[in-house]
Parts: C-alpha cells; sequence; structure tokens
C-alpha cells in the first residue's frame, strides 16, 4: 500500500536521500491522501490500463497508480531521483521508471512495444514550468491516448477550457479543444505539496475527441492561423494574418479569402471560435 502520503514520510525519505529540489525541474512533491485518490479517480484508472506518469518525484502517486493499473510507466528525468524511485517502488512489480526527458519519449513507441498498440492513459503532476510544450508534445504527435489526467497551474487549467470571448481563450485553449473535450475535476491548494508552490493548482482531463473538427483542415495551417491571430489579438483578422506571415503576408490574397469565408477583414479574432477557426483556416489554404 502506498507510504509516501504524508509530509513525515516525504520529508524521511527525501533526508534519507540528501535531496534537495531543484526550482529548474519545477518540483512541489504532493502529501495529500485526499488529492492523490481523486486524481486516480478523475483518471479512471483501471486494471485494464498501461498508465504513463509524467515526473513521478519520489514515486508519491505511482505508488498509488500502481495499486489501480495493470502497469505504470514514471518518466523522471532528475539523476537524483532514480535511487529514490528504485526505491519506493520496489514491492510494485507493474511500475517502472524510464529515465528521461519526457520531451524526447516516443510514446508511440511505447503504446506500440508496451501496450500492443492500445492507446495509453496519461495521469501526471506536471512541473509547471514546462506544462504547455509536454500537453502539446501529447497532443501533436499522434500519440494514441485515452485520457490525460493532470495536475497544473489552475490558470492553465482555466485557460485549456476557456471559450470565444473570456479573457483566459487563446492559442492554448484552441489547440486543446481541437484535439480533446477538457474537463476540470477539482482545484488543489497550495499545502498539499512540499515545498508550497506559489499558485493554486487544478487537476484536468482531456479526453480525445471522437470525431475530427473538419477533416479538410490540416492541423499545422491552422496553428499558424491560430498563433498568428492571438500573438496580436487586438489588430483585425486583416493585419494579425498578414503580421504573422500567413499567404506570405500578402494583404490582398488574405483579405479574399476572409471574404470568402464571410469574415469582414476589419474583425478581430479573438472572438473566432474553433469552428470558425477550420473555416478561415480551410478559406486561407484551399
Amino acid at each position: 500500500m502506498p507510504t509516501l502520503d504524508n509530509i513525515a514520510a516525504t520529508k524521511a525519505i527525501l533526508a534519507k536521500y540528501n535531496f534537495h529540489f531543484q526550482k529548474k525541474f519545477g518540483q512541489n512533491f504532493l502529501i495529500d491522501r485526499s488529492v492523490l485518490s481523486g486524481i486516480v479517480e478523475a483518471g479512471e484508472v483501471g486494471p485494464e490500463d498501461f498508465v504513463v506518469e509524467i515526473g513521478p518525484g519520489i514515486g508519491t502517486m505511482t505508488q498509488y497508480l500502481a495499486e489501480s493499473a495493470g502497469q505504470v510507466l514514471a518518466v523522471e528525468i532528475d539523476d537524483k531521483l532514480i535511487p529514490v524511485l528504485q526505491e519506493t517502488l520496489g514491492s510494485y512489480d507493474n511500475a517502472s521508471v524510464l529515465h528521461q526527458d519526457v520531451l524526447t519519449v516516443d510514446f508511440l513507441e511505447i503504446a506500440k512495444e508496451k501496450n500492443g498498440g492500445k492507446p495509453l492513459k496519461f495521469v501526471a503532476n506536471l512541473p509547471y514550468y514546462i506544462t504547455t510544450p509536454i500537453v502539446m508534445q501529447l497532443l501533436q504527435n499522434e500519440i494514441p491516448f485515452s485520457s490525460i489526467t493532470v495536475m497544473v497551474q489552475k490558470e492553465v487549467a482555466e485557460r485549456m477550457q476557456a471559450q470565444p470571448g473570456s479573457k483566459d481563450y487563446g492559442a492554448l485553449s484552441v489547440a486543446v479543444q481541437y484535439y480533446t473535450d477538457p474537463e476540470l475535476n477539482f482545484i488543489v491548494g497550495k499545502g498539499s505539496f512540499i515545498p508550497q508552490p506559489k499558485v493554486e493548482s487544478a487537476v484536468i482531463t482531456l479526453k480525445p475527441k471522437k470525431t475530427p473538427l473538419n477533416p479538410a483542415v490540416k492541423p499545422e495551417h491552422m496553428f499558424t492561423v491560430v498563433r498568428a491571430v492571438f500573438n496580436q489579438r487586438r489588430k483585425t483578422l486583416l493585419n494579425a494574418l498578414a503580421n504573422g506571415g500567413v499567404l506570405g503576408g500578402n494583404k490582398e490574397a488574405i483579405s479574399e479569402a476572409l471574404l470568402a469565408a464571410g469574415f469582414e477583414p476589419s474583425l478581430r479574432g479573438e472572438g473566432l471560435d474553433l469552428e470558425g477557426f477550420a473555416k478561415l483556416t480551410e478559406a486561407l489554404y484551399h
């Protein structure tokens, strides 16, 4: 059974290995049993699942996952945590550690080799400094997954599920909602971690969309448009797209595409929903 889900046990194992937190890895370890159980429940982790955990730290949540999952693969970058994990996960035959930078891991190959090509399930307390690159790597690289349940900064979770017209709505909102249906599970206070972060956290689950938004639209084209719009969100569509290098910055061609799609060039793009961005992209790159 899990042994690390309290501050005394966590401090003891850290002292044993003379471990010091490293800011560059964004290390904040969970010490709250209810949160740990809640994450496993939110991820709907069961015996049929091959779960990938990103940034296991000392293995606190890994133990919880191993109690419920069929297999758990924990991906850890910090050299100093590998011997700790070897001890804390030693009694779990269904848990293994991959010592690697998560941004260099070939998860498609892992799904093929270790899970018979079936979708992986991702569960993680993500390092906050690198949340967006990790999430986008999982979404954009055609990795088979049944769900991604992650703890992130509260404001990042709010951006992921933000709707057009809100201040939180931006490129991350569009990207996450292009690939998945996000659902915010619960908020987590600062006191659930050691050391305490400076911000509140939230657990959010991303499940793949059952049908693609618009098969005629290439994701790389759409996100070129999205980035251009939100990089200059207060500018008109015409100027934002031109300044962002869409269609080589050719304003005449962009204006024609906008009008063909039913958008006034003077419109601001920050209010466009997913379907609007898809329609605009199709007109620009037909």
